[in-house]
């Protein structure tokens, strides 16, 4: 029976912890010297009664052992330890201190006969001081910690040396607590690690049901991702909030521990992985020169930046026109360089890529020589409502850059591209295929920098991926929010993307396309179930109405396609690195192109939407646009939005001359 309510034990737990620090190991001294002191008396009482009867208690040693205890357990710092956060590892020292007393207590019977004090007594003394000094330290912890919400169950994945780590500091608190292991090792089967029984994985479900476990923890960060995925789809049917330990490249550099529970990266659920970077191609470009790179602070470019410092580079120039994400990069890469003792300087300058004449001046002060231009407005929809600054950006800011690079000597310019720049249906793609074909005018003009342009689709987790919208509303209850139910786009890790721009951009001499080998499509709506499978709930849908999130479909935004390409023309040959081909493909003479970059420049300058759209379908003949334009501020200085409600009115396009194209 409890004998005091829980409002009477949570204003107790609440007056222990708010105590001060020097009240707190005082009392923790205190208790200590009652609990030492008595088990001393007592062990000597239950092995020598007639010693004790005759002589009474041995009041010299216990003089001497008080002052004795504080000193050892002090310096095994026993009293700095705070207790709500203690970990098994006191353990140790609890044993350390405890052996010594029970030493001196032998040495002193030995010494004092007539104390009745023996190697049995001391013996007895030690098991009783080990019960109390480690007991009462673990029991107050549980009993402080006792105000929390009960622990999640969970069954750790793995049972080797990560698991264990893992099983250890849950166990002494966090967010759920570790009731077994699952092994695919047979051998481990029936054995106990960090206190925990290991099954292999067929008898999961039921230790499901035996301890009511809602979360499964992969604690295998040095499998590949091809196996993760194995297990992960193995996982899928099973009622579990899968999370997992972090990348062992990230243990090993500091940047995370294993209590940082994460959910499953969406890159374990397409399960490919990564080719070595090829040497000779890594660093071609990048050793001992000054490299480049534009939208420093983006998804590519800030992934970019992190590998080159890492390949050779004497000094790396960061641009963009962001204050913050410069800033960030910035820091970032100083504290990597510093960390890892990299001989290079790093320059982060603040600047729009249409610029010219400033970016001009940079590369030459700064004797840059290779560049990635990976500056861009890539978000569709926001494009399309922002129809002048997405061409400022994609489209004048290549050219401008490109012609910066060419007058300051550069020697290699690569142009990160998007899958969408093929058979565009969008401004973002099309402006994209634009600025692929200025530098191609480029090199049929004769230009002496090596250009070559990479193509490729999404990357996971960068800005404005599905991948964490889809896991905000996971967390917000739902629903998960899909553009149509046939919509499928390809896939691939940032890393993975900068190393193979990387290695591309090192092959190219004269204006070649590049396309980056992504792997098997993914069905969005598919990922967006197998995510909500993962986190341990269920769909709702027709055939299970009481699931925990919908999915909905919202219909396609502005411009969207179903399908992405990588390809115009369809001929494509492979090059040296399995996971990088080479197209070329139909571009414009250079003074069409050059005509048209002048145009299009008069035309954001006055936001004149139908020129825009006009010199886009000249330019870009694979381009086909909706019927309506969907630029904000063009619709709203003609009337077609409606300043009280915000309602868009359909305004019909001028028309181009693409069929359809109205």
């Amino acid at each position: 029976m409890r004998f005091l309510s829980e409002e009477s034990l949570h204003r107790l737990r609440a007056y222990l912890v708010g105590l001060p620090r020097s009240a707190k190991r005082a009392l923790m001294v205190g208790t200590d010297l009652v609990f030492i002191l008595g088990a001393a008396a007592l062990s000597i009482w239950l092995v020598n009664p007639a010693v004790i009867a005759e002589h009474g208690p041995p009041w010299v040693f216990l003089v001497l052992l008080a002052p004795l205890t504080i000193v050892v357990f002090g310096r095994l710092g026993l009293y700095r330890a705070v207790v709500r956060f203690l970990r098994s590892r006191v353990i140790g020292s609890v044993l350390k201190g405890v052996t010594l007393l029970s030493i001196v207590m032998a040495i002193y019977g030995y010494l004092r006969p007539e104390s009745g004090i023996s190697l049995a007594a001391a013996a007895v003394f030690w098991a009783f001081a080990v019960i109390h000094t480690a007991g009462s330290r673990f029991s107050l912890r549980d009993f402080l910690h006792g105000s929390r919400k009960p622990r999640e169950r969970a069954i750790i994945y793995g049972a080797g040396n990560s698991g264990a780590r893992l099983a250890n500091l849950l166990g002494t608190g966090g967010q759920c607590l570790p009731v077994a292991f699952v092994d695919d090792d047979p051998a481990l089967s029936g054995s106990l690690v960090a206190g925990l029984p290991v099954f292999i994985p067929d008898r999961l479900d039921e230790l499901i049901q035996a301890h009511d476990a809602v979360r499964i923890l992969l604690a295998i960060p040095s499998a590949s991702r091809q196996r993760r995925a194995e297990i992960i789809r193995w996982l899928e049917p099973y009622p579990l909030h899968v999370q997992t330990v972090p990348d062992m490249n990230d243990l090993v550099s500091g940047r995370a521990s294993f209590d940082d529970l994460r959910e499953v990266d969406v890159e374990d659920l397409l399960g490919r992985d990564p080719i070595p970077p090829r040497p000779d191609l890594i660093r071609a470009s990048i050793e001992g020169r000054t490299v480049m790179v534009t939208g420093a602070g983006g998804s590519i470019g800030s992934e970019l930046c992190r590998q080159i410092i890492h390949l050779g580079t004497t000094r790396l120039v960061l641009v963009d026109h962001s204050e913050p994400s410069l800033y960030a990069i910035e820091r970032e890469l100083r504290a990597a360089a510093e960390l890892h003792g990299l001989p290079l300087e790093i320059i982060p300058v603040l600047a729009s890529v249409t610029e010219s004449d400033f970016l001009q001046q940079v590369m030459q002060s700064f004797k840059v020589r290779t560049i990635y231009h990976a500056a861009a407005y890539k978000h569709v929809p926001l494009v399309e409502y922002n129809m002048g600054a997405g061409i400022r950006n994609n489209v004048i800011g290549t050219y401008r850059t490109a012609e910066a690079a060419a007058h300051a000597g550069v020697e290699t310019f690569v142009l990160v591209s998007t899958d969408k720049a093929v058979n565009p249906t969008n401004v973002m793609g099309a402006s994209k295929r634009f600025a692929e074909m200025i530098l191609q005018g480029m090199v049929e003009q004769g230009s002496k920098m090596r250009i070559c342009m990479v193509r490729f689709g999404n990357v996971l987790a960068s800005s404005g991926s599905v991948v964490p919208v889809f896991r905000e509303q996971i967390r917000n209850g739902g629903p998960v929010t899909v553009t149509h139910p046939e919509i499928v786009r390809y896939f691939m890790t940032i890393p993975e993307a900068a190393q193979l721009v990387i290695q591309a951009g090192a092959m190219g001499r004269a204006g070649e396309v590049f396309l980056l080998d992504m792997g098997e499509p993914v069905k969005i709506v598919d990922l967006a179930r197998k995510m909500i499978q993962l986190s341990g709930l269920q769909v709702r849908d027709a055939e299970h109405p009481d699931g925990d999130i919908e999915i909905a479909f919202t219909g396609l935004r502005p411009a969207e396609k179903l399908y992405e390409e990588l390809l115009i023309s369809g001929n494509a040959v492979g090059t040296d690195h399995p996971r990088i081909w080479k197209a070329r493909e139909r571009h414009a003479a250079w003074d069409e192109v050059h005509r048209a970059v002048e145009a299009v420049s008069k035309a954001v300058l006055q936001n004149d939407c139908d020129a825009m759209r006009r010199i886009l379908l000249d330019v870009v003949e694979e381009y086909r646009p909706p019927a309506t334009l969907a630029d904000h501020v063009y619709r709203a200085s003609r009337g077609h939005i409606k300043p009280a409600t915000g309602k868009v009115v359909d305004l019909p396009a001028r028309a181009g001359k693409n069929p359809g194209a109205a």
